[in-house]
């Protein structure tokens, strides 16, 4: 059966790159019917933080990555790392150096065969002999690791490239302890637009940071999918089950992924227009955390459901409304505002809008085209300006449904500002 891992170590938080690794780990478990087993690599104790731990557990569970085992923590197994490095020691393949334990690294050629690169192979006699138990009684990484993958019975190894470097240490102590070792798969690192590993000023930042933004967890994992893996009919928009139906090792790329925001973007504002009307509501209400009139709230969501790609997005077309001041695009105020003859259009529009007795999106359009064709004007001749007046910005929803979603005092209290230099 297939079993994998995940071994996040507590000293930080979860990072792009980290969930990546996860996410294929869970893919190939759930596409295989197997088991994925959630591992918290705590040996480091000055580093390793309970809250960075929580973090990770509560990241992982938003994004819907569920483990079957789990978790285990290596500082609850440092008798087994003890008790197989004696075992070493009996055979004579190890020896102690004071109080620390070393193993002889045999001075032979190690190939790996990697189901992502193919067979690579090392001269181990280039390399130094490995500690596996450190002096203060802690188990080595390569160790603890390899010791961890044997008793949890892993089939498979995935990880990212950069643990290449560790695989033929790892190999030669599945030898000495006599086990076949599971089958590796490095996968690409995650690059900047640069090309240089993935930095914080490029996205490499917590996943905590990107559900604060307004990133749907569905839209991570398809996008994150797509990092490094193809599902071979250059699809882009997935739900989570097609792409455990789709997934495969054997179409992972060797080379580094590009992380790009703007896609990430466009699949997130996808992911949010496929969920229904009550869905997204549901969601956006959980996002924002504000009690409004659930009438109100339900007609707001219908009118920016389909224009935004993030929840962040939708929080700031929400300040529109709820706040008192406007915030104004200076390029929208030079191109609409400080035309000759603007303000005396405005003035006629909030006079007129001012008597409307219901402010609805019917009776505001109906008021605004008589405005127009009395004025022998043209429709952007006041509903460009209108907008910018009202909301700040050159672009909108339909600004008559704005403007019945706004408020008849809301709607006169701006105009009258912006005729009198008050914005």
């Amino acid at each position: 059966m297939v079993r994998v891992r995940f071994a996040p170590s507590p000293t930080g938080y979860l990072h792009i790159g980290s969930v990546r690794t996860a996410l294929f780990n869970w893919l190939y478990a759930r596409s295989q019917g197997g088991i994925f087993i959630l591992r918290i690599e705590d040996t480091d104790r000055k580093r390793s933080s309970d809250v960075y731990l929580e973090e990770i557990i509560a990241d992982l569970k938003w994004l819907g990555l569920d483990w079957d085992e789990g978790p285990y923590f290596q500082t609850k197994r440092f008798d087994a790392y003890l008790s197989h490095a004696n075992s070493l020691l009996e055979k004579g393949l190890a020896y102690k150096d004071g109080e620390a334990v070393i193993f002889k690294i045999p001075k032979e050629k190690v190939k790996i065969y990697d189901l992502v690169h193919g067979e690579i192979e090392v001269d181990n006699s280039l390399i130094e002999d490995l500690v596996l138990i450190k002096s203060d009684q802690s188990p080595a990484y390569n160790f603890a690791c390899v010791v961890d993958d044997i008793d949890m019975r892993i089939s498979h190894v995935i990880r990212g490239d950069d643990h290449i470097s560790n695989t033929n240490k790892q190999i030669a102590l599945y030898n000495a302890f006599g086990v076949k070792p599971p089958k590796f798969a490095h996968i690409p690192l995650i690059l900047g637009p640069d090309k240089a590993p993935l930095s914080k000023r490029f996205g490499a930042v917590s996943i905590t940071e990107y559900k604060d933004m307004g990133y749907l967890p569905g839209a991570m994992i398809n996008y994150l999918s797509l990092l490094g893996w193809s599902p071979g009919d250059n699809k882009e928009f997935m739900e989570v089950k097609e792409i455990v139906k789709k997934f495969s090792l054997k179409r992972v790329n060797k080379t580094g992924a590009e992380f790009n925001q703007d896609k990430l973007r466009w699949i997130n504002g996808e992911h949010i227009r496929k969920l229904s009307q009550d869905d997204f509501i549901r969601i956006a209400k959980d996002y924002i955390k504000e009690e409004m009139d659930p009438a109100w709230f339900g007609e707001f969501a219908k009118l920016y459901h389909g224009r935004v790609k993030t929840l962040l997005e939708f929080r700031k077309e929400l300040d529109i409304f709820k706040s008192d001041d406007v915030t104004y695009d200076e390029e929208a105020v030079e191109k609409f505002l400080k035309k000759d003859g603007i303000l005396d259009i405005l003035s006629k529009v909030r006079e007129r809008f001012d008597k409307i007795d219901s402010f609805t999106k019917e009776g505001i359009e109906n008021e605004a085209r008589l405005i127009i064709k009395e004025l022998n004007i043209d429709s952007a001749d006041l509903i460009h300006p209108l907008r910018v007046a009202v909301t700040g910005k050159s672009v909108s929803a339909g600004i008559f449904e704005v403007l019945a979603l706004l408020g008849k005092e809301k709607t006169i209290k701006r105009l009258g500002k912006v005729i009198h230099g008050r914005k």
